[in-house]
């Protein structure tokens, strides 16, 4: 498909999910959606909770940290025990306790990063048994989370902002579990293995070679790796491997199952503050960023990358392939790059390590922006409604009078909230960035020297810190001080935004809407696009621009010229 018609279909399919999926979505969380109670009446009992009863923001943030910390551990003791273990027709032994604890963080906090090659570490138990729940469950947490702080927004004068069990029980039932399977069969249908037989030998007459072909359940494994914007792969190449990603039919349903519910969640935003508009107005925003990115990628990625030009290989009319499968192309690589980096997906189908300079860039901005453009599942939403709130805060100093937003006054608490949930990604991504440079078990891991192996140690941070789990693939992170520090890097990124995000929604469901004056900032104009745009802008490159003048800015400057 040529690409100026692959980006009006995308544009197309996610209209299409923004008003029919985000209605669902409504009547998902409303209650309106309960076809399947003879499913979801039992889960409750069995949970011990009731589901009419609701919860205030500190009940509701300890019961997620509970339930993840019970998740984490038992994702843990299986990976540790994993050889004595059924469904392991490798007969792989157990994952060593550095990389289980990295891999349970890493899929618990919906970021799935990986030190490993899964066809060569993790038996078939492992990847379905709690890779694969991990999947379905840390999704179904962003959701509720992006439910919860939105309920936020729309409630006045209430002490609770939802029940987490049931929001949990109804996004996994209602929601990620129908679609992925809906979408998994469309990758089988196209040739996405999926099967629990072990790995076949193949064995070539005419020259003597054997090979041995990993096969194991993928298809289905693929769907919520992409529809719940995790991004872990069965295999080493994740995307790139055929047996994943076979066709560009799947490569095309990918990046529309990536984006469609963060996509979707503006309507729920609108619709549930009674007021269409003002989910319109966050669309435009994370629609002008990501545009601005996929402009950028696309266009360094379809010239050549001047490091290979500078070694003396002729520069091709097709941009710079190196690194990338001929399948789908350079232009479609990189957008699928972008939308993986502006999602929490982390996915890809080519070597993230081979981009220009600028290209590589423009996957790093995604994430130094805040990975709100439009960011993960439920993890986007809030994150950007931070933002928002920081916006009319500027916006309130502006016109001289209490910032509001949707008639609700924006005092300390707010904004001293929103700014925690803000910054504390930026602050343990250059943190630790900087102790990794310090150090020689950081330094030394690194594939290549100079602005491009700063470029990898700060991709790596900042992936893991957004939850994203993408990597240039130069940096080696399988030893212990990525193992850790990378852990801490995850955590904060996800526990560290949700749980300023609660407090603020609970803050804003308990305050008083107040009536609207000729002084009030409206904050469904094109005026608050330009002014949260703007905000989202600056602060990522006020604080990670010097970081990124240091790698693949001066990178590409090197070269001789910009772009």
């Amino acid at each position: 498909m040529p690409f100026t018609l692959t980006l009006v279909a995308l544009l197309v399919c996610l209209a299409l999910c923004w008003r029919f999926l985000g209605a669902y979505l409504v009547g998902v969380y409303d209650g309106s959606v309960h076809f399947l109670n003879v499913v979801e009446r039992p889960v409750y009992r069995l949970l011990g909770t009731d589901p009419e009863a609701e919860q205030s923001w500190q009940r509701y943030a300890s019961s997620l940290v509970v339930f993840s910390g019970v998740t984490l551990a038992v994702t843990y003791v299986v990976l540790v025990l994993q050889g004595h273990l059924p469904l392991n027709p490798q007969h792989l032994g157990d994952v060593n306790p550095a990389l289980a604890f990295n891999t349970a963080v890493s899929f618990l906090t919906n970021t799935n990063w990986q030190n490993y090659g899964g066809e060569t570490t993790m038996s078939y138990f492992s990847q379905v048994g709690v890779l694969e729940l991990q999947q379905f469950i840390s999704a179904a947490v962003g959701l509720a989370v992006a439910i919860a702080v939105i309920r936020g927004f729309a409630r006045k004068e209430q002490q609770t902002i939802g029940n987490f069990w049931v929001d949990m029980v109804r996004g996994t039932i209602y929601v990620l579990v129908p679609f992925s399977f809906l979408l998994g069969v469309v990758f089988v249908a196209q040739g996405a293995v999926d099967t629990f037989s072990g790995p076949v030998t193949i064995h070539n007459a005419l020259t003597g070679v054997s090979q041995v072909i990993a096969l194991g359940p993928v298809g289905f494994m693929e769907a919520i790796k992409q529809f719940g914007t995790n991004g872990g792969g069965f295999f080493n190449a994740n995307s790139a491997h055929p047996f994943e990603n076979p066709t560009g039919l799947t490569n095309f349903s990918s990046i529309v199952a990536l984006l469609a519910i963060p996509v979707a969640l503006t309507y729920v935003f609108g619709k549930m503050v009674g007021a269409l508009r003002q989910g319109v107005a966050v669309l435009a925003v994370m629609a002008v960023l990501m545009g601005a990115l996929v402009g950028v990628g696309t266009i360094a990625e379809s010239h050549a990358n001047p490091a290979v030009v500078h070694g003396g290989v002729t520069a091709t009319i097709q941009g710079n392939t190196e690194g990338k499968e001929t399948r789908f192309g350079a232009p479609t690589s990189a957008l699928t790059g972008v939308s993986c980096t502006v999602t929490s997906t982390g996915c890809a189908n080519s070597a993230y390590d081979s981009y220009t300079p600028m290209g590589g860039f423009s996957l790093l901005a995604g994430m130094m922006l805040g990975e709100v453009s439009p960011g993960g599942v439920g993890s986007g939403t809030y994150t950007i409604l931070l933002f928002a709130i920081i916006a009319v805060f500027i916006g309130g100093l502006m016109i001289g009078r209490t910032p509001e937003y949707l008639g609700k006054k924006i005092q300390a608490r707010e904004v001293k909230l929103a700014g925690i949930g803000v910054l504390v990604m930026p602050i343990a991504v250059l943190v630790l960035t900087a102790l990794a440079v310090s150090l020689h078990a950081g330094r030394v891991a690194t594939g290549n020297a100079g602005p491009h192996g700063f470029s990898e140690i700060l991709y790596a941070f900042t992936s893991q810190g957004n939850n994203n789990g993408s990597a240039f693939g130069g940096l080696n992170g399988t030893g212990d001080f990525y193992q850790v520090t990378g852990a801490i890097a995850m955590l904060v990124g996800r526990f560290g935004v949700i749980i300023p995000a609660l407090a603020l929604g609970g803050s804003l469901a308990a305050k008083k809407v107040v009536p609207t004056g000729l002084g009030t900032f409206r904050t469904d104009t094109t005026m608050f696009v330009g002014l949260l745009t703007g905000v989202v802008v600056i602060v990522g490159g006020l604080t990670f621009f010097p970081a990124a003048a240091l790698g693949p800015i001066v990178e590409q400057l090197s070269h001789g010229k910009f772009w």
